[in-house]
């Protein structure tokens, strides 16, 4: 199997949270072998930059020309590029290289600490725009670019195509606004990427690894918008992750370990499933299967999309007096237990496994003598809207009882409809909890 190669031509960041490693740790969650350029070496953590020393330009000229001699990137980024004469030396490599190249014209730290000369930027413009495949400006280094406060993004994304990239992206988090959007450019058309603004204090290398992303994408063979989408998911996941669990006493990184998180959780996932349903079936169960059948599901953390929770293609079954699972548990095998799930966690993310039991009036009264919170919806009070939108039932009437409590319950039931079975539906952080809820009712 032959490696995607990529190459980062950036700074040393010692904290790990920006810079050539925060590069590598994308390539290599995503798939790549990584090569670095080193440009500068820098003094700074999630507090700030303290100082920082550039490497002589002949030195990383020297170090991208070794790359190229043995082992060519097939996509390059570059990051903090320090001065006019490493901009100049890199050029000179970069003009006889074809690999797509990602240029993050890095200006500031996210604290605010400058890390690019000033009489450097019309040098990256003039040696380094014309080269690129893509360049990603936020919108404080889009407006020192041009020399101009911004007010319309597509004027600002033509005028900075003209500059020579081949495509420019104007990346949005820095706007004021409930989504982050980044836009697209690529000469003809203009594409939007929009995620919910992760709010907190967090963000330190947002920029390179959006980049680095999008290079390995580049890197995969995928178009520039499939590219930008992968790499804007990847960010979005890692900005959620870092939120719940905040690195260093700064302004902490991406915790893109949870990507790694989920890669090594999916299998157990599967696995935690399989044994909860086992656990479930060998009991006197019966009374519990409504006639729709049963179904358990169990998502990746931070799960967003019904790919991302696992249940059984063909549902828990009634058999004799007890039940038996239909297959084995997969991602992606059924949307309406998964709406429950994603519902619940978007109010408490470690609400990640649901079940759905028959509905009837003593399992409600035993699971509140027991001390468990039992909360009704009632599809009667459904907007129109949302009946008209097939499978968003669930997640509206989660939503609705999440909304009006602030957290989430232990069960969740409503009476059903004409064509619509009441059902009582458990939340709990992983499958053998919730199975052991249920079995409490018998």
């Amino acid at each position: 199997m032959r490696r995607v190669v990529c190459a980062t031509i950036a700074g040393s960041d010692p904290s790990g949270g920006a810079g050539l490693q925060t590069d590598l740790r994308v390539f290599s969650l995503l798939g790549a072998f990584g090569q670095t350029v080193i440009t500068a070496l820098t003094v700074q953590n999630s507090l700030g930059v303290k100082d920082w020393m550039a490497v002589p330009a002949d030195m990383v000229k020297a170090q991208l020309e070794a790359l190229f001699e043995d082992l060519p990137p097939m996509a390059i980024k570059t990051g903090m590029l320090a001065n006019a004469a490493i901009i100049k030396a890199i050029a000179d490599v970069l003009r006889k290289c074809q690999s797509p190249l990602v240029i993050d014209p890095v200006m500031l730290a996210k604290s605010g600490d400058p890390l690019l000369e000033e009489e450097a930027v019309s040098a990256l413009i003039e040696e380094l725009f014309p080269l690129a495949t893509v360049i990603t400006p936020n919108l404080p280094e889009a407006e020192f670019i041009l020399q101009e406060k911004i007010t319309d993004i597509p004027q600002a994304l033509k005028k900075l195509k003209k500059l020579g990239p081949r495509a420019v992206i104007i990346k949005g988090g820095h706007r004021g606004e409930d989504e982050a959007t980044d836009y697209l450019y690529d000469g003809e058309n203009i594409f939007t990427f929009s995620a919910k603004r992760i709010k907190g204090k967090i963000g330190h290398g947002t920029g390179c690894t959006f980049s680095a992303a999008i290079t390995v994408g580049l890197a995969k063979g995928l178009s520039l918008p499939k590219a930008t989408q992968m790499a804007k998911d990847f960010v979005t996941l890692g900005l959620e992750a870092a939120c719940i669990a905040p690195l260093g006493k700064g302004v902490s990184p991406l915790d893109h370990l949870i990507h790694y998180d989920r890669l090594v959780e999916a299998p157990k996932i599967l696995r935690e499933l399989e044994e909860a349903a086992e656990y479930f079936s060998r009991q006197e169960v019966r009374s519990l299967i409504p006639e729709v059948q049963s179904n358990l599901a169990f998502a990746l953390p931070l799960a967003k999309t019904h790919e991302e929770v696992a249940a059984f293609p063909g549902r828990i079954v009634g058999f004799g007096s007890g039940a038996r699972p239909v297959g084995c548990p997969r991602f992606g095998a059924s949307r309406h237990i998964a709406n429950v799930v994603l519902a619940a966690m978007r109010f408490d993310h470690k609400k990640r496994a649901a079940m759905n039991i028959r509905f009837h009036e003593e399992f409600l009264k035993k699971a509140k003598e027991l001390g468990f919170t039992v909360e009704e919806f009632s599809r009667a009070e459904e907007p129109p809207e949302i009946k008209a939108r097939e499978g968003s039932t669930l997640a509206w009437g989660v939503t609705k009882i999440c909304e009006k409590l602030g957290f989430v319950p232990d069960f969740i039931a409503d009476r059903g409809e004409v064509g619509k079975e009441p059902m009582i539906r458990i939340l709990g952080n992983n499958p053998r909890e919730v199975v052991e809820k249920a079995l409490k009712l018998l």
